[in-house]
């Protein structure tokens, strides 16, 4: 407000014709600012010096009672919307995250374990399949005998005219335990068989152990096994045969938990059957096979 006095008296010593536009001036700026300009001067003269221009506060620039002013010296109307002089609490900061201790879950309850299967019961030290002997009906015809001996313990009884055809056995015999094999399955409604070769002249250990597991588990399971042999041998009771041309002969059954085999011989008229070790065996069917 000093500048503004200084402004205006600078301005009446200037121009004192001015006098009138700078009270105006100044009546307008000292109404909002609450000063209010006066005349010392005497007489009616409208020259002002600048000694003679005062600035006196006025009081409150609004009327009393005009909208948006208060009594001087009054508080707020209403103190719930004046504004606060107490310093506000700050915002509390959001507490850390507590760490929390993993809880224990439930485990799943585990898979029972699929039951093992019983072991198969061991098989018997020694057994003989139910079986019907004959004789085989001329000299070439003990592949059919043979053959026909081994399917009657499947409850089959055919000729050996029958046999004989389907083998396709003639005057030179029958070819192959491959041929028994296949005729066996089908005259007897089976895929059990299949053949064994054992085409060294001697059995090897593994052969003799296969021909002794293989008869086992067939005399066990109800069938007969059908071998192709060839060459001269003696049974456990000292029984000479020899076949240097080669020959069938049935396995009917087995003792020593296979370690021995039944002969049914279907060359052998006066015996039935005779015994022989496996090993022996092995040997008698080695360059040839067998059906089991």
């Amino acid at each position: 407000m000093n500048r503004i006095k200084k402004k205006a008296a600078a301005l009446v010593a200037q121009r004192p014709y001015h006098a009138v536009a700078v009270s105006a001036l100044l009546l307008a700026l000292t109404s909002s600012s609450g000063f209010l300009v006066t005349e010392r001067a005497a007489g009616d003269s409208a020259e002002m010096s600048p000694a003679s221009v005062e600035f006196a506060p006025t009081g409150p620039a609004f009327p009393e009672g005009a909208a948006g002013a208060a009594p001087e010296g009054s508080g707020p109307a209403d103190p719930d919307l004046s504004p606060s002089t107490e310093p506000q609490p700050a915002e509390s900061e959001p507490a850390a995250p507590q760490p929390t201790e993993p809880q224990p879950t439930e485990e799943a309850p585990a898979e029972e374990a699929p039951a093992e299967p019983e072991p198969a019961p061991a098989p018997p030290a020694a057994m003989t399949v139910d079986y019907q002997y004959q004789v085989q009906n001329n000299y070439y015809y003990c592949g059919p005998a043979a053959t026909r001996i081994a399917l009657t313990a499947r409850g089959a009884n055919p000729s050996q005219d029958a046999v004989a055809s389907k083998l396709g056995t003639t005057v030179f015999g029958t070819n192959s335990a491959h041929e028994t094999t296949r005729v066996l399955n089908e005259m007897a409604g089976t895929d059990f068989y299949q053949t064994r070769s054992i085409p060294g002249p001697r059995a090897t250990p593994a052969q003799m152990d296969q021909l002794q597991a293989d008869v086992v588990h067939a005399v066990t399971n109800g069938y007969a096994v059908v071998a192709n042999i060839a060459g001269t041998l003696t049974d456990v009771d000292g029984g000479w045969h020899s076949y240097d041309g080669g020959h069938y002969v049935t396995i009917v059954g087995y003792a020593d938990e296979g370690r021995r085999v039944q002969i049914a011989d279907p060359a052998n008229a006066g015996v039935s059957s005779y015994w022989m070790t496996t090993i022996d065996m092995a040997n008698w069917i080695a360059t040839r096979g067998y059906s089991a």
